[in-house]
């Protein structure tokens, strides 16, 4: 199954964006300039992909407990975290390494005190390890993936992109700790990627939507993965089939890099 348009995740959201900045091409997706040119352009103004919180409110909330120190992994300007707060979670830290993007998001919720908006990579985040019960991420690892064509065979650069930045999570994460990943990666692409035992966490996942279907994964640290899991998490270390020739899908008139992977 292929994944939806951005025009469809839009829809499944409270996006807000009309007709944003598009790149020349899908690989600026991964660029800190691109970002901070386009959160010049549109602001502050939540826009969501994969939808807003009220669409899988059920699943995230039941992992969820009072108090949790929750982190939100490249948050851009989705109104999660303010949505979070809203419900009681009130000691939550958004990271994006877009400046313009914190400094816009800072601006926006100034009157929740118990939002804290901080520049940072995912890939090095500035905090003592076990700091947090819950790392929390929409759309970022998705977002990192865009220059990939080939979902069954991930390029070892973006492999390595994703490995720096779970090992992270991991580290940041407190025993007993979860990691949530929302995306339309399905997950005999995805799991490979989370099934790695040196990450030291179990796996599972959960599905929401209707006409399509988005996926909620969630790693349990000190927790052990299945026989099952392990096995695909293997897979991603073999040895890839011969290259395919390069396929070109950016659209030129909308924004539909989503459109254009499978992971």
């Amino acid at each position: 199954m292929a994944p939806p348009s951005y025009r469809q995740h839009r829809a499944a959201g409270s996006g807000s964006m009309d007709r944003p900045q598009l790149p020349d091409s899908n690989v600026r997706y991964r660029d800190r300039c691109f970002w901070d040119s386009r959160y010049q352009e549109v602001g502050a103004a939540p826009a969501e992909w994969f939808g807003g919180l009220s669409c899988f409110r059920e699943q995230l909330e039941a992992e969820l407990r009072p108090g949790d120190r929750i982190l939100v992994l490249g948050c851009g300007n989705s109104a999660l975290s303010s949505d979070l707060f809203q419900l009681g979670y009130t000691d939550v830290t958004s990271i994006d390494y877009s400046a313009v993007c914190i400094a816009g998001m800072r601006a926006r919720y100034a009157q929740c005190q118990g939002l804290q908006w901080v520049v940072m990579d995912a890939r090095d985040l500035a905090f003592a390890d076990g700091t947090f019960d819950v790392v929390l991420e929409k759309g970022t690892l998705d977002s990192m993936m865009v220059a990939e064509m080939d979902p069954w065979h991930v390029s070892p650069e973006t492999t390595a992109l994703l490995d720096q930045v779970l090992k992270e999570v991991s580290r940041v994460l407190r025993p007993g700790g979860r990691f949530i990943s929302i995306t339309f990666a399905q997950p005999h692409f995805r799991k490979r990627h989370y099934a790695q035992p040196a990450y030291g966490w179990s796996l599972r996942h959960s599905t929401y939507g209707s006409d399509f279907h988005y996926f909620l994964y969630v790693m349990c640290k000190g927790q052990e993965l299945s026989p099952a899991d392990l096995a695909l998490g293997q897979r991603l270390h073999e040895l890839p089939c011969p290259a395919r020739p390069p396929s070109f899908l950016q659209a030129l008139d909308s924004e539909d890099y989503l459109s254009a992977i499978e992971l």
